[in-house]
């Protein structure tokens, strides 16, 4: 199991170059790695609550099989609006922009550097912005990759519980019991001081207690399942290929998995994550990249990328492997779920259903 130990180490190894963006809904700060290539996508990468882009998404990209991703795609990453490294406080009275509004304010980020389509990574917070920008934009969308997504706003209860919590916790124990389940709190000390450290020090509190409340407020995606023959075409509904990814303990699970209820079963694969908690890209880098390879070969970019170590990591499971292999050779076409067993002679077409994997 990969854990970060060193954040600011981290940080350091990756170069990248930064952009303060002009946007309808103020400045975004954006780090560009590489150079965009012709009419190929870009990786945008957005992070969760109380993390930054490095904070969030440098273990996986300084992990040897996606810097042989990055070779073949340029990189942004977002920070949210006051979360980078370093940021100042905003001024009394600011008004953070709500979740529709981080959403708005990408096309401009992707304007102005010259992008003419993206690959969405986004975990948490960072998974429902992209999800609202392809719903918007659909055509500046060619995949996503969402980790912890959650298309739902708080109901009642929930806002509750919320509410009642914000009496009797601090924001960091807070933003910590979004990361991580009550199991991984008590148990894996190393990455729960690590990144307890790292919320409750490097990231402005103020500012994070405004991208708290924005994401807290977010509206349900009011997204729904299309209907093959019916509402196909009319559905409000993510229309690019999707690869949902949720460690087996993470709190997000329900939510993830009721994103997987909404979308099109033909073109969304469900992964899960075994060993794994609420930031599966810093603890399985490795899985996770593999999978990433996968769903880029699917949507028909890196056909001769290796594709060893996740089958390495799964030998002691044929089916498994023969799953994940579906990813990269049929991400359009659905599959029995994990558990269940398809004859030669099973339609996909007259009972489609979201392909999901285990690793």
């Amino acid at each position: 199991m990969t854990t970060v130990l060193d954040l600011q180490q981290i940080a350091c190894a990756v170069i990248g170059v930064e952009h303060d963006i002009e946007t309808p809904h103020g400045v975004l700060h954006v780090t560009l790695r590489g150079t965009p290539k012709g009419n190929r996508p870009v990786i945008l990468t957005y992070h969760d609550i109380g993390l930054n882009h490095k904070s969030c998404f440098n273990t996986l990209f300084n992990f040897e099989d996606m810097q042989e991703i990055t070779q073949h795609f340029a990189v942004v990453h977002v920070d949210a609006p006051g979360q980078q490294e370093n940021a100042p406080p905003f001024p009394s009275g600011y008004q953070y922009p709500t979740m529709d509004e981080l959403a708005e304010m990408l096309p401009s980020v992707i304007t102005q550097l010259k992008i003419n389509s993206v690959i969405g990574i986004g975990v948490g917070a960072g998974a429902y912005i992209l999800s609202r920008l392809a719903l918007n934009q659909p055509d500046l969308v060619e995949g996503l990759v969402l980790i912890n997504v959650d298309p739902c706003a708080k109901g009642w209860m929930d806002w509750a519980a919320s509410k009642l919590s914000g009496w009797t916790s601090n924001l960091v124990d807070i933003v910590m019991g979004h990361h991580f389940s009550t199991d991984e709190l008590g148990e894996n000390q190393e990455i729960i001081q690590t990144y307890r450290l790292h919320i409750a020090q490097d990231i402005n509190q103020d500012n994070l207690a405004l991208f708290w409340n924005s994401y807290n407020s977010r509206q349900d995606l009011e997204i729904e399942r299309p209907i093959p023959g019916i509402n196909e075409d009319t559905v409000n509904t993510l229309k690019c290929p999707v690869l949902l990814i949720v460690g087996d303990t993470s709190p997000a699970v329900e939510a993830v998995v009721e994103c997987n209820s909404r979308l099109n079963p033909t073109k969304t694969t469900l992964l899960k994550m075994a060993d794994c908690g609420g930031l599966p890209q810093v603890v399985q880098p490795g899985k996770l990249a593999e999978a990433f390879k996968y769903f880029v070969q699917g949507m028909g970019y890196m056909p001769t990328a290796s594709m060893t170590r996740l089958a390495r990591s799964r030998t002691h499971s044929a089916s498994s492997i023969s799953s994940v292999d579906g990813v990269r050779s049929r991400p359009h076409t659905s599959s029995q779920p994990e558990g269940a067993t398809a004859g030669p002679g099973h339609d996909n077409q007259a009972r489609p259903q979201t392909m999901e994997v285990s690793c």
